[in-house]
């Protein structure tokens, strides 16, 4: 969400940064709205001065047994105009917040122009891209080899882009998930947090699913919404509350079922596992005070990263571009992973500060401590992993000649000491 004051500082800058994501001018309109409002409010006010005064006046009258008719009319008149002018002033209000809140956040200068993907800038990879001595194949037909990755039942239980599986698969995804989770909290200062599943219309209008993003969401018939990411719950907490400096930064981390209709993504990903309707994911969130939001950004990446080093992945970090980063971020790392078997780079995390464009949405304030008022808290999201994706990683890294498949060395006290999964 924008401020207002802001865009009425500066209306050439903020039309600005929304050419920057290819979005036209909204300045004007905002600022014809805002002057309505404004208009409306003061004399709205100077109405009610006047009445003040007139209620004085009718009261002196009533005392001496003066005519206070025309006084009592006029302030009958004054009422009426005032119910207009505050109707008038409320619906300038609304329409003015229905437009910022469709608004993207404004971009870090950092961030390099473009308008799609193909001009976000890798800053360094981390691997040499592995050259298998036979031809690799893609997860899911490693996985059916293994006999532990089933579409073809998962459709019959839930339609598609849904996945069942069994065995030292179903295992190695459950220790993927317990192992991240127990590295983003041991190691990195992450506060384990287990979080509801299903949240109100207030929590993902917060972190900027609503309204834009509707489709993208399951809503249940009593109006609440699975979650897309445990970032929603996560970032939530802190809503309408004033954090003393103190207790910042606050480091959250949660495993979660995350849930998405994935709409517009007919056609796209449909074998495997990349792109599901339900998956788990750790989810990691921080906020902070508006002066360690870059730092925290960086420190963030690198937990991410961490994950993919220990197990044994080749990936690179992107710096997501103009018309690539999300609506609600300011700047975003991306973090891909080479698939062997697709002979691909595929995203698996993406490290976002959203600085207080979410903070605004849910009026998560923070105490200095020195100086007067509050200032909006920053937040940041990241995955640490999507579980899923991961998976699809370590089996097509990890494959073997004879089909089998490496259980990377961190996995192993998770998977009862398995150094290697084998076919039945």
């Amino acid at each position: 969400m924008h401020d207002i004051r802001a865009v009425r500082a500066d209306p050439a800058a903020f039309d600005a940064a929304l050419a920057r994501r290819g979005l036209p001018p909204a300045s004007g309109e905002l600022m014809r709205l805002d002057a309505g409002r404004r208009a409306a409010q003061t004399t709205a006010q100077e109405a009610q001065a006047r009445r003040n005064a007139l209620a004085k006046e009718i009261g002196q009258g009533k005392r001496t047994g003066a005519d206070t008719a025309a006084q009592e009319a006029e302030a009958t008149d004054l009422r009426d105009r005032m119910e207009g002018l505050e109707a008038e002033a409320r619906t300038a209000e609304e329409a003015q917040l229905r437009i910022l809140e469709a608004l993207p956040n404004i971009l870090d200068p950092e961030v390099p122009e473009g308008a799609d993907e193909s001009a976000n800038v890798v800053l360094h990879q981390h691997g040499e891209i592995p050259n298998l001595p036979f031809a690799p194949k893609q997860h899911f037909e490693i996985g059916e080899a293994l006999g532990g990755m089933d579409f073809a039942t998962a459709t019959k239980l839930a339609g598609s882009r849904f996945t069942v599986l069994r065995g030292p698969l179903a295992r190695l995804e459950r220790a993927l998930g317990q192992w991240m989770l127990d590295l983003q909290v041991g190691e990195h200062g992450y506060v384990e947090t287990a979080v509801p599943l299903l949240v109100n219309a207030a929590s993902v209008y917060g972190t900027g699913q609503l309204p834009k993003f509707a489709d993208d969401l399951f809503v249940t018939t009593d109006d609440r919404y699975l979650i897309p990411t445990a970032e929603v719950p996560l970032t939530n907490t802190v809503r309408d509350e004033i954090l003393p400096e103190a207790a910042l930064p606050l480091r959250l981390a949660a495993l979660s079922p995350c849930f998405r209709s994935e709409a517009g993504s007919a056609g796209r990903d449909t074998r495997g596992m990349i792109r599901q309707h339900q998956f788990a994911k750790v989810e990691m969130v921080s906020i902070t005070a508006p002066d360690a939001s870059a730092e925290e950004h960086e420190r963030m990446t690198r937990c991410a990263e961490r994950v993919l080093t220990d197990l044994g992945l080749t990936w690179r970090r992107i710096l997501l571009c103009a018309g690539d980063t999300g609506f609600g971020a300011a700047r975003t790392y991306d973090l891909e992973v080479w698939l062997p078997g697709q002979g691909a780079w595929r995203e698996i995390s993406s490290c976002s500060n959203m600085r207080d464009f979410q903070a605004r949405r849910m009026n998560a304030r923070m105490k200095p401590k020195e100086g007067k008022g509050n200032l909006f808290l920053h937040t940041l999201n990241g995955s640490g992993l999507a579980v899923g994706r991961a998976l699809v990683a370590v089996l097509e890294t990890h494959q073997q000649a004879d089909g089998s498949v490496a259980v990377p060395a961190v996995l192993r006290p998770y998977m009862g000491g398995m150094e290697r999964i084998v076919a039945p």
